[in-house]
């Protein structure tokens, strides 16, 4: 059955609201305890709907939250894509992985020379950027192929999990290397020195000296590195361990297991610098692919994402603008577009930046104001067909599982909806707003030993999806109660007067 023609077509504005999620009123859902009258409105509407934003509706394994990648991706694709981790799990269930000819060979080739192994990830299983699941079938082939040392330089998490629980998945890890019968950790790091993506470089280069030559505050086991962090599991000190101290040595090998690349690869990056200028010569393999400077071949393959959104504007001569803060400016341009940072022609990319290094909860507001205004200055020039725009706050605050804070973010995302909803009425413009993933509607999560802690990552809650007509035009019908992110290229399409792509499986929403 086709979807019912609208009364309007047109300019419009594809509104991202990062981590906007629903769920019912609870005492730790941040949206509902915040003041948000703009958004209250915005989903009572007749010309609002639910969209699945998580698990298979997105291309995830069934239950897996929802992230601002997968989230983009299939906003841009019109269609649920395989993700990494996904293909990952696969190629593990198949026994694809453990016989993969580039493991296989650097694993033998170690064996044959008596060089080490050295594994480098996130060591929880929050599902966004890594799951430590995974590092098991890693060593159990570096244990097949006798590999003589494997060591395992644990990255903590504390945002995609709960805060607290860094200790319990380090011993998970010790587990599991007793159970595949090789590695042990060497060294233990925050995320928030391992996995900055926003430059940090003297951050990043405290990780590069910890992996690379044991360079960091000394410890007797991987426990008392997280045990000594005054601000959580994200910012454990680069530690390592005094029986376990393993800096790379020319010839050994090097897998990072990290299936995703936005966060691991300004470490890798450097990480390989420091070895080269070193003069240390390391295979090194990726889980998934990276888009690293450096050539890191990846052991699984990446989904193709072509023939979405931006190719048909591309096709249709639509001009558009993408307008993000750098914390989600990625999302708007690279992801959205499949995984191409290239600005195609009629593509105009604004990336917001601010003064100094962000502090969330001090500032929650974060740089919304000029975001804002550079969707409210790009909504009034007529000959831009589409802004694409990502509010990032409700996602980036709700990360440090701060409640007050976030509460804050989604009163100044509310206040920054209403703005743009006044400029695209008055340049007679529609606007799409959709939430990527869940976050802020869940503030609080049990952890592993029972207890109710603070929680900062995603959720697998469907997300709003609204549409506001421009002017007074009103559409023949209400949205379909159904729906996944992957109906958003489709619908955003039909708006702008265009049939959806042949590669796309989504349907419009009108």
């Amino acid at each position: 059955m086709s979807a019912p023609e609208t009364v309007f077509t047109g300019p419009g504005v594809l509104l991202v609201l990062d981590g906007w999620g629903h769920a019912d009123a609870s005492d730790d859902n941040a949206l509902t305890l915040a003041r948000t009258p703009v958004l209250d409105q915005l989903v009572a509407s007749p010309t609002s709907t639910l969209a699945e934003a998580s698990g298979d509706a997105v291309g995830l394994l069934p239950g897996t939250v929802g992230n601002s990648e997968i989230g983009h991706m299939v906003i841009g694709a019109g269609r649920p894509l395989p993700y990494d981790s996904l293909l990952v799990q696969q190629h593990i269930n198949s026994g694809e992985l453990r016989d993969n000819p580039r493991l296989v060979a650097l694993l033998d080739a170690l064996a044959a020379r008596g060089g080490a192994l050295h594994l480098v990830g996130l060591c929880s299983d929050g599902q966004i950027h890594a799951n430590v699941g995974h590092l098991s079938e890693l060593l159990a082939a570096a244990a097949a192929r006798q590999v003589p040392r494997v060591w395992i330089h644990a990255i903590t998490d504390g945002r995609d999990v709960a805060d607290g629980t860094a200790g319990t998945y380090l011993a998970q890890v010790t587990a599991l290397a007793e159970a595949a019968g090789a590695g042990r950790i060497a060294s233990v790091v925050g995320r928030g020195y391992a996995m900055d993506k926003a430059g940090n470089l003297d951050l990043t280069d405290r990780a590069v000296r910890l992996v690379a030559d044991a360079a960091g505050a000394e410890v007797d086991t991987a426990a008392e590195a997280v045990e000594a962090s005054e601000r959580g599991d994200e910012w454990v000190s680069p530690s390592t361990l005094r029986d376990a101290s393993a800096p790379i040595a020319d010839g050994d090998g090097l897998v990072w297991f990290n299936f995703r690349s936005d966060r691991i690869q300004q470490l890798a990056d450097r990480l390989l610098d420091q070895l080269t200028v070193t003069g240390r010569v390391v295979e090194t393999l990726s889980l998934a692919q990276y888009d690293t400077r450096a050539d890191i071949p990846a052991l699984v393959q990446r989904a193709d994402a072509s023939g979405g959104l931006a190719d048909e504007l591309t096709a249709a001569g639509v001009r558009s603008v993408r307008i993000a803060e750098a914390e989600k400016f990625e999302h708007v341009t690279y992801y959205i577009n499949g995984r191409d940072a290239t600005a195609r022609g009629g593509e105009e990319h604004v990336r917001i930046t601010g003064d100094g290094k962000p502090d969330y909860v001090a500032r929650p507001r974060m740089n919304l104001d000029r975001v804002t205004a550079a969707v409210v200055e790009a909504a009034a020039r007529p000959e831009v067909d589409l802004v694409v725009a990502n509010l990032a706050n409700i996602d980036v605050v709700g990360h440090t599982g701060n409640l007050a804070a976030t509460v804050t973010a989604c009163e100044a995302t509310d206040a920054a909806v209403g703005q743009i909803l006044e400029a695209a009425g008055d340049s007679h413009r529609w606007v799409l707003a959709v939430g990527d993933h869940g976050n802020a509607e869940r503030m609080t999560k049990q952890a592993p030993d029972g207890t109710v802690r603070p929680y900062g990552g995603h959720t697998t809650n469907p997300v709003p999806l609204v549409i506001v007509p421009p002017g007074t035009g009103r559409p023949t019908t209400a949205l379909r109660e159904t729906a996944t992110l992957a109906d958003v290229a489709p619908t955003v399409l039909h708006l702008l007067g265009h049939k959806p792509g042949s590669a796309m499986t989504g349907r419009p929403l009108l």
